[in-house]
């Protein structure tokens, strides 16, 4: 079995932080959460089966002493496969260019390349339809050996290209169903059983 690093962004699917680390625990995985403080807002913490990690546990003595811990350093050695479900729109375009302003982001920036991903991403039916997540997806899958995929691919022909490109990512593909928000259209998370499926 693998250590999952669970990460979870901002989207009202983190509700299911829980289920999703529960049922990573019933496959055999050693499981740690890393979240995003917006995450944080949709879940009850104390009611997450393993540890939690967020912001403030990355520097908890308020001022860095040379040989204290580097928390994303050391959740990146510890984890086999980091999975980031839900993966929210802000999010996704912090890991598409790079940007590393919170615990999560940084253990993405860290992240050793030779070792699996799965995105989840989770965001409204416009968001997730928005030229820039289909660029951003592209960006990412060039980053694990996807190499140029062209522009001209829809949200929903993109990710079976991802997945048979990447040897290393896979994404889940996001669902049709009345969002949190009323709107109905693609963009919820996909289920807890494929994201572990995914896993393995």
């Amino acid at each position: 079995m693998s250590n999952v690093l669970l990460g979870v962004t901002g989207s009202v699917a983190a509700i299911k932080t829980p289920d999703l680390a529960a049922a990573f625990v019933a496959k055999g995985h050693a499981v740690k959460v890393v979240a995003t403080d917006a995450a944080a807002y949709f879940f009850d913490v104390a009611a997450v089966p393993c540890p939690v990690v967020r912001d403030s546990d990355e520097w908890p003595n308020g001022r860095y002493e040379r040989g204290d811990t580097v928390q994303h350093i050391e959740l990146r050695k510890w984890a086999d496969v980091f999975v980031i479900a839900p993966l929210d729109a802000n999010t996704l375009a912090k890991l598409a260019v790079g940007l590393s302003d919170n615990c999560l982001t940084c253990v993405w920036r860290a992240w050793d390349s030779a070792k699996p991903v799965v995105l989840a991403p989770a965001m409204n039916t416009l968001m997730w339809q928005h030229p820039f997540t289909r660029r951003h997806l592209r960006s990412i899958a060039a980053d694990f050996g996807g190499g140029h995929i062209p522009g001209h691919f829809d949200e929903d022909a993109l990710i079976p290209v991802i997945n048979d490109r990447c040897k290393g990512l896979r994404v889940a593909a996001p669902v049709s169903k009345t969002l949190a928000c009323g709107d109905v259209g693609v963009g919820a998370m996909a289920g807890v059983d494929e994201i572990v499926r995914l896993v393995g």
